[in-house]
């Protein structure tokens, strides 16, 4: 059975800050948080104190901290939850936010935001949900082997497309976390993705038949994948140059 459904439909569709509703939900998200910020990857255990909430204020506006503070408590809540559950849980939660297209949400062309970002603003596109979607389930405990950013092609749109793969062994057909088909299905059910190479924090691989494929080396995605490992880690630690 999944959790009882504790969050609404999310209506946020801009960057714009927000004015604080309830400030005690900060003190509840004062707790551990993985933000696997070491040599781009997912790595370390790092704390969510007064000053990274104190960062999310000055950018996004306070009530963007009870988001943040909605996050932390679904991934306490599923800390002891068996993997098809945390699975759903974070699929749907990141799924409820609006699709935005970077350019207008971000005045950019391409623009890969952090989960905090995503978080605050309450929306963003395929990579977006695929990113957060990721940290989230490492946080959780599911190892970053198991898990693949994967672009595709989405056929039916006839547009180029990323998901999350989630692989139970290495050799086996992954599951798609997507923001598209809202449900969870092995890849071999999901005709309408074409796919074109996957990554995680450890590298990048050319897929095969949605698998695991070969390891490629490629400075494009990894180089996004690092601008915004960067920028989490500002919000989480402050300017390194200060």
């Amino acid at each position: 059975m999944h959790q009882k459904e504790r969050y609404g439909t999310r209506t946020q569709n801009s960057a714009t800050p927000r004015s604080l509703t309830t400030a005690a939900r900060v003190g509840a998200v004062l707790g551990f948080c993985a933000c696997f910020l070491t040599s781009g990857v997912a790595q370390q255990k790092t704390v969510f104190t007064e000053q990274v909430y104190q960062r999310i204020d000055m950018v996004y506006g306070s009530d963007a901290a009870e988001d943040v503070a909605d996050w932390r408590q679904l991934i306490d809540e599923l800390q002891h939850e068996a993997i098809d559950e945390k699975l759903y849980s974070i699929n749907r939660f990141f799924n409820r936010f609006d699709f935005v297209d970077d350019l207008v949400h971000w005045n950019e062309k391409d623009y890969w935001a952090t989960p905090i970002e995503f978080i605050a603003t309450g929306a963003g596109d395929c990579e977006d949900y695929t990113i957060a979607k990721y940290f989230s389930l490492i946080e959780l405990g599911v190892p970053e082997n198991q898990l693949r950013l994967m672009y595709v092609t989405a056929l039916e749109l006839r547009q180029p497309h990323m998901v999350l793969a989630y692989y139970k062994t290495p050799t086996s057909i992954p599951l798609v976390l997507d923001n598209i088909n809202r449900q969870i299905l092995p890849a071999n059910k999901r005709r309408d993705l074409s796919p074109i190479y996957s990554f995680n924090g450890n590298g990048l691989w050319a897929a095969k038949a949605m698998g695991t494929g070969r390891k490629l080396r490629g400075s494009g995605p990894m180089k996004m994948w690092d601008d915004m490992v960067e920028r989490l880690e500002r919000v989480m630690y402050g300017d390194k140059e200060k």
